[in-house]
C-alpha cells in the first residue's frame, strides 16, 4: 500500500504540480537546466511516442516552459528549448507510428491492452478515419488523441514518408504555438499571476473539438437507429420463414 501511495503522490506531482512555472524554476535551481531541459524533453517524448503516456502534461507543460524561458533569472533559453522539444516531439510521433505498424488491426480487439482504455483508441480511430492524414497535424492539439493517432496511422499503414511530413509540421507547430504564447503571454503579469486559470482555459480549447466531434457522433448514431428500424420493418420478407412469421396468428383480431 506505501509502494501505491508513494507512486500516485509522485504521478500527481509530475502532472498537476511540475507543469507550473514556479515549480520549474525552483527546479531548475535545485538540480539545473541540464536535468530540466532532460526531463521536459522525456516527458514530451513519452506522451506522444507511448501509449502510456497519454496522461502526461502536454499544452500546459509547453505553456509552462515557455513562460519560464520569458523569465530574465531563468537560464533556460527558449530557442534550446524549442530545438529540444520539438524533436522529441517528432521522434515520439515516429516511435508510436513504428508500434502501429507492427501490432497491425489486432490493437483493436478490445481487451487487448489492459492499461490502455480501449475507447481512447477508437476515439483516436474515428479521428484518424475522419480527417485522413491531416489527422497527424490536428490531433497535436487534441489530448488523449494527439498520443494515440499516430499509432493508429502505423496500425492504418499510412505511408511512412506522408506521415514524415504530417508528423514534422505537426510536432514543429504544436511546439512552437504553446511554448512561444507562453513566452510572450508569460510578460504579461496577470497571466503570470493566474497561471492556473489559463491553463485551464488551453485545456478546455484543446478538449472543445474531442467534445465536439463525440457530440456529433453521438447525435448521428441517434438519427440512424430509427431510421434503421423503419427500413428493417418495411422491407419484404427474404425467406419463406420470414414471411409466415408476418402472417396473422389464427385467432387474432
Amino acid at each position: 500500500m506505501d509502494a501505491i501511495t508513494w507512486i500516485w503522490r509522485h504521478l500527481h506531482w509530475l502532472v498537476f504540480e511540475f507543469p507550473k512555472p514556479d515549480n520549474l524554476a525552483a527546479l531548475v535551481q535545485q538540480i539545473g537546466p541540464i536535468w530540466v531541459y532532460t526531463l521536459l524533453t522525456a516527458i514530451v517524448f513519452s506522451e506522444t511516442g507511448l501509449l502510456i503516456g497519454f496522461f502526461l502534461p502536454g499544452d500546459s507543460l509547453l505553456f509552462a516552459a515557455g513562460l519560464l524561458a520569458s523569465q530574465d533569472e531563468i537560464p533556460i533559453h527558449i530557442l534550446t528549448l524549442n530545438i529540444l522539444l520539438m524533436a522529441a516531439a517528432v521522434i515520439g510521433d515516429a516511435v508510436n507510428y513504428s508500434l502501429g505498424w507492427q501490432m497491425g488491426e489486432r490493437v483493436f480487439d478490445k481487451g487487448r491492452f489492459r492499461f490502455i482504455k480501449h475507447d481512447h483508441l477508437i476515439a483516436a480511430k474515428e479521428f484518424y478515419d475522419r480527417h485522413g492524414g491531416i489527422a497527424i497535424v490536428l490531433a497535436r492539439f487534441v489530448p488523449l488523441v494527439r498520443t494515440f493517432t499516430p499509432f493508429v496511422a502505423g496500425v492504418a499503414r499510412m505511408s511512412y514518408p506522408a506521415f514524415a511530413v504530417y508528423n514534422v509540421i505537426g510536432g514543429i507547430g504544436w511546439v512552437l504555438s504553446m511554448t512561444m504564447a507562453g513566452y510572450y503571454l508569460g510578460r504579461i503579469e496577470w497571466i503570470s499571476k493566474n497561471f492556473e486559470k489559463v491553463v485551464l482555459l488551453i485545456v478546455f480549447i484543446s478538449v472543445l473539438p474531442l467534445v465536439i466531434g463525440g457530440f456529433r457522433h453521438w447525435r448521428a448514431a441517434r438519427a440512424q437507429k430509427p431510421a434503421a428500424d423503419v427500413n428493417r420493418l418495411q422491407s419484404p420478407a427474404s425467406s419463406p420463414a420470414d414471411a409466415k412469421s408476418l402472417e396473422p396468428i389464427d385467432g387474432a383480431p
